[in-house]
């Protein structure tokens, strides 16, 4: 009985080393340390579909912070966003910042231009010009059926009343 013990003991602790060792190299893995904060920055923009906690902020495609807060502006009603950057990393003023795709139907995240001014944010900083993320379905659907203008819609027909110009095969109802 007693060996049985020993037995169930020794196995135990081999599945919990082997577990550590898992999270060990998750923690590695994931791109994030303990400590190593950098300072904040503001922005502000129209839209931040798909961008969330922890998004990647990167330069030149190289990650150098991650987006730490969103929140609406109940002012102006745009999206408020502080996002940390790397100690190492010094943005000038005129700098800008866009919400990007990472490839056609990838994940977003926070792309960072540095600008040229002699000038660099200080943390706490705000960026002011920005991008805000492109709606994929709106431009495809712009793309597909075409953009209205002058009042018509995307057959050449006027949006108020239905009718259509020449080739039309839709009667207006009555």
């Amino acid at each position: 009985m007693a060996r049985h013990n020993v037995a169930e003991l020794a196995s135990g602790a081999v599945v919990l080393a082997v577990a550590g060792g898992f999270l060990v190299f998750a923690i590695a893995n994931t791109g994030k340390s303990f400590g190593d904060g950098g300072y904040a920055l503001h922005a502000s923009f129209d839209h931040v579909d798909g961008l969330a906690l922890g998004t990647d902020v990167r330069v030149a495609g190289v990650k150098v912070g991650s987006v730490e807060a969103i929140r609406l502006d109940p002012k102006n009603f745009l999206a408020d966003v502080t996002f940390t950057v790397q100690d190492g990393v010094k943005l000038s003023t005129d700098s800008s910042a866009t919400v990007a795709t990472d490839g056609l139907l990838g994940g977003k995240y926070l792309d960072v231009a540095p600008g040229g001014e002699d000038k660099m944010l200080a943390p706490g900083g705000t960026m002011t010009i920005t991008q805000g993320s492109v709606n994929l379905e709106s431009l495809l659907g712009k793309y597909i059926f075409g953009s209205t203008s002058k009042g018509g819609d995307a057959k050449g027909g006027d949006a108020k009343s239905g009718d259509q110009k020449a080739g039309g095969s839709i009667a207006p109802l009555k």
